[in-house]
């Protein structure tokens, strides 16, 4: 070269490579070959030798479909933990290992599964709770307005009552009938609140509404005894006492009485014309 530089060119790019394959080679460890056992299935993997056990099982589970978190690792008997290297283990090339499925994998997954069906579980109670509640929401609100509607019947009818009980305080002669026919659209609201399936708060207004509609039966009965007998009140009843019956001897006689003599203290002055 100009200027006295001597330089040797027998290398190329193929020493190159060569060099970076085994820089690399010698980072990380050389390579083994590792035979494994899996059910009745023999597989061969070359890995590192400072591999650790866990990257071993990443390699298995390409192999065989086990999952890392599936597999349990044995080695002379014993099982490896994931973060022993592989040399520190003693694996060396062709060295041989025993893959098991792992126990407590299935059981986890048993447990996943069980815990899903749990929630699913959960998620249809809690619907058909939900569903009950409008369920029970829904007739609430029926039982509501099924009194409701009663109500109103009974209010046109307590004034009917009101009506009579007036026109029979105040001595009107009243038609049975009217007692009767009252009394028959009383008991067709008791029967309509009878057949309502009610809970709750409406429950108790229907229990109400059926003791109000006994009481105004009871307003009717009393009411008709006094329409058909208006004496039957001592306090109004009035008393007709004949002159006969103030006498022993005359009561119950067709005949009148003897005349008494008059009193002594009776004076009779027949004249009655007599002037100052």
């Amino acid at each position: 070269m100009p200027g006295g530089m001597l330089v040797r060119g027998d290398g190329d790019d193929s020493n190159l490579h060569h060099n970076h394959e085994a820089a690399a080679t010698s980072s990380a460890g050389p390579m083994i070959k590792i035979d494994v056992a899996y059910g009745s299935a023999q597989h061969q993997l070359f890995v590192p030798s400072h591999s650790t056990v866990g990257e071993l099982k990443k390699q298995i589970a390409e192999e065989t479909g086990l999952e890392p978190d599936k597999q349990r690792v044995l080695f002379r008997g014993k099982e490896k933990e994931d973060d022993v290297h592989l040399s520190t283990a003693g694996m060396k090339d062709k060295s041989k290992i025993l893959v098991l499925e792992n126990p407590t994998g299935k059981v986890k997954k048993v447990e996943e599964m069980a815990n899903v069906e749990e929630k699913v579980e959960e998620s249809i109670a809690r619907k058909e709770s939900k569903v009950e509640e409008i369920k029970e929401t829904e007739e609430m609100s029926k039982a509501f307005a099924a009194v409701g509607r009663v109500r109103k019947e009974v209010d046109k009818l307590s004034e009917r009552v009101a009506a009579i009980e007036v026109a029979v305080n105040s001595g009107t002669k009243i038609a049975a009938e009217e007692f009767d026919v009252s009394a028959e659209l009383l008991m067709r609201e008791l029967l309509k609140l009878d057949g309502i399936e009610a809970e709750g708060e409406a429950k108790l207004q229907r229990k109400a509404e059926v003791r109000r509609v006994q009481g105004f039966h009871e307003t009717l009965d009393k009411l008709k005894a006094r329409n058909s007998n208006p004496f039957h009140d001592s306090n109004k009843a009035a008393s007709v006492t004949t002159k006969w019956e103030t006498f022993d001897s005359g009561m119950g006689s067709s005949t009148a009485p003897p005349p008494q003599p008059m009193s002594s203290s009776t004076k009779v002055t027949e004249e009655w014309e007599k002037f100052d």
